[in-house]
């Protein structure tokens, strides 16, 4: 029952961090310089032409009306039409909600298992030269720019060897670059993550306790030690994963790929403001559920958790 009461809390403050997100992307939107109708319109349209033009895309209205009404419409799932394309917001962005998806979680997948492995074996040999050497590729790789890298991985593996195609998704090679741009920023912070809180449970009284009984350390690190060490991890998973959905604005943008970030960009550009916000909702949406989702899970790793809520 009280994990019932606790996702209902959660569930509530979702809503109040998807209008918060949205009020400030829409302000941020409004002020920016130039007008949807010019843009549609083009330079040479006549004054007539543009005020017709916001009259029909309902931007005569005050901004803070106009946001008013997309609140009541996408409570009830609709999301407005695109000014660009005239189509249906909600078609548009849950098309390409599935491509991006795929990315994120090839992204994700590549991350863990690279990196908390990495991490685990780092904290069980400290201090030597293999704990150093992954700790300064964490560093190296914690610093570098997803575009920049996602360029060099272009310049690399399409341009100089052409094993993979630099743009598009025609296919799971497509998929290699861009997963691996995603995976290579975030592996740092799990890593890191990963060695700091085996290093905390080692130095635990049971740990020593187990090491007394006789049992091989291998047996203490992968029976008692990771277990409990996972949950810092499994934060900073939570966070990765949802920052990753953000992170893939810029690499759909660099390799061309057709999900919500590429889609972002162009709305953007063309000051389309109904797909902004769909795309903004959507990302705001994820994240929430992903940290839910996380805060859940910790149950499951630790029952002592689980029990503050039963």
């Amino acid at each position: 029952m009280g994990y019932l009461k606790y996702i209902g809390m959660r569930l509530v403050s979702l809503l109040f961090v998807i209008i918060g997100v949205t009020f400030f992307v829409f302000m941020i939107m409004s002020l920016a310089p130039g007008c949807p109708a010019v843009t549609l319109l083009g330079d040479g349209a006549t004054p007539e032409a543009v005020e017709a033009k916001r009259i029909e895309l309902g931007l005569n209205y005050p901004a803070i009306v106009q946001y008013g009404r997309f609140i009541i419409n996408a409570a009830q799932g609709d999301f407005g039409t695109s000014f660009r394309t005239n189509q249906p917001v909600s078609n548009e962005v849950f098309a390409r909600f599935p491509s991006t998806l795929r990315l994120t979680m090839a992204g994700v997948v590549i991350a863990v298992v690279l990196s908390i492995p990495l991490g685990i074996i780092a904290a069980v040999k400290q201090n030597t030269m293999f704990d150093s050497m992954s700790m300064i590729g964490a560093l190296i790789g914690v610093s570098m720019p997803s575009f920049w890298l996602g360029i060099l991985l272009i310049l690399l593996f399409s341009v100089q060897l052409g094993w993979l195609p630099s743009f598009g998704a025609t296919g799971w090679r497509s998929m290699i670059m861009p997963a691996l741009t995603l995976a290579l920023v975030s592996m740092a912070s799990i890593a890191r993550t990963t060695r700091s809180s085996m290093l905390e449970v080692v130095r635990q009284d049971y740990i020593r306790t187990a090491r007394a009984k006789g049992l091989p350390y291998s047996v203490v690190i992968r029976k008692h030690a990771i277990r409990n060490a996972m949950i810092p991890t499994l934060t900073i998973v939570g966070l990765v994963m949802g920052g990753l959905m953000g992170g893939a604005v810029i690499v759909e943008n660099v390799f061309a790929w057709p999900g919500i970030g590429r889609l972002l960009i162009m709305s953007i550009h063309s000051l389309d403001m109904p797909t902004v916000l769909g795309c903004i909702t959507l990302f705001a949406v994820c994240f929430s559920v992903i940290n839910l989702i996380v805060d859940l899970l910790y149950g499951l790793i630790n029952p002592r958790i689980r029990s503050q809520y039963s």
